[in-house]
């Protein structure tokens, strides 16, 4: 019993370090918990796959192959949240992707407590926490990959310029981690110092990416942040066309009736005050500054995003499709909108 129980106490400490890093409440505990299963779900079609190959495949090929397998079939979870962008910060790769990995490496060490016997509890340990620390690193290092990719992909659909390091990162990390969990699995040395090396490995890489996703975040809020008060002023003041999105607006105003390009205005300011109130607030809480919104402020956006949904409904399909480039959500836009919306609910007691 007390194999087993070794067995899941590196993900046991993973979950209690989350909640004591995750300062921003990313993630609630049913996400978490039913990331750690998705993670199981991947183990068990990871065993069948390599069940199956296993008659025709020589272990010498197996032993490159398979973890380049077990990195793809974990990825699967990963890329769907982040299709869906519930993956968009630094943060939420490493959580997401951890948790994914910290299932997978539940099941394989139970199922290696049930094919090895006669283990000492130091080997149970120490192993857990190798391959623990892998899959979870490995799977943190795809998610992060698989963040940039869906950032990158939306900057290009919007037309927006894409930097080519940034798309480099994107690919070095989803390549990267595959490449460390393959020479995890073939280069065997002293088990210390193999620790060691795949800790410092794992550490300095999500270091380097944390550094990076800051870099791409600070270049998201400035110029975004920028432009977006340049524009809520412009409309405010009734200068439209001094910024090039108001010059664009007035370029259209011809096309559509009075009544319904007043409506278009209300709603990019709406839009662009909602956007510029997230990325506000999620600046003060990057900082550390995480002062609780007045009631009143919490009210004011709640109306303004619900007059917001209104407009979105009320205007026609050739207006919303004129003014999409103006009133764009990328994921991080999204995921701050969302954060400060859900902080503007009602509390339960």
């Amino acid at each position: 019993m007390m194999s087993f129980v070794a067995a899941l106490l590196p993900v046991v400490i993973y979950i209690f370090v989350v909640y004591k890093l995750d300062k921003f409440s990313l993630m609630s505990v049913k996400r978490l918990l039913l990331l750690v299963l998705c993670g199981m779900g991947t183990a068990l079609v990871c065993f069948g796959l390599f069940w199956l190959t296993g008659a025709f495949i020589p272990e010498t090929v197996s032993d490159y192959l398979n973890p380049v397998i077990e990195e793809a079939v974990k990825a699967i979870p990963l890329l769907w949240l982040a299709r869906r962008k519930k993956i968009v910060f630094f943060i939420d790769s490493v959580i997401c992707g951890a948790a994914v990995g910290g299932g997978f490496s539940i099941l394989e060490n139970i199922f290696y407590l049930l094919m090895v016997e006669g283990l000492g509890m130091g080997t149970i340990l120490f192993r857990g926490l190798e391959v623990a620390l892998i899959h979870m690193g490995c799977s943190a290092i795809v998610a992060a990959g698989l963040m940039f990719a869906v950032r990158l992909t939306e900057r290009r659909k919007a037309g927006l310029d894409v930097k080519r390091n940034d798309v480099l990162m994107a690919i070095f990390l989803l390549i990267a981690a595959p490449a460390i969990h393959v020479a995890h699995n073939t280069f065997h040395f002293n088990p210390l110092v193999q620790y060691v090396v795949v800790f410092g490995s794992m550490a300095g890489l999500l270091v380097w990416t944390y550094q990076y996703d800051g870099d791409m975040i600070h270049r998201w809020l400035d110029k975004g942040l920028d432009k977006q008060v340049g524009l809520l002023r412009s409309i405010r003041e009734g200068h439209l066309g001094e910024t090039k999105t108001g010059a664009f607006l007035v370029s259209v105003k011809e096309t559509f009736p009075p009544e319904v390009f007043f409506d278009i205005i209300c709603y990019v300011q709406l839009h662009v005050a909602l956007s510029v109130a997230a990325k506000s607030r999620f600046m003060t809480r990057e900082m550390g500054l995480d002062l609780p919104l007045e009631e009143a402020q919490k009210e004011q956006y709640l109306s303004q995003y619900k007059e917001y949904i209104t407009l979105e409904k009320g205007l026609g399909k050739t207006a919303r499709m004129t003014i999409a480039p103006v009133v764009k959500f990328y994921p991080a836009d999204r995921k701050s909108l969302d954060d400060l919306l859900a902080e503007c609910q009602p509390s339960r007691h």
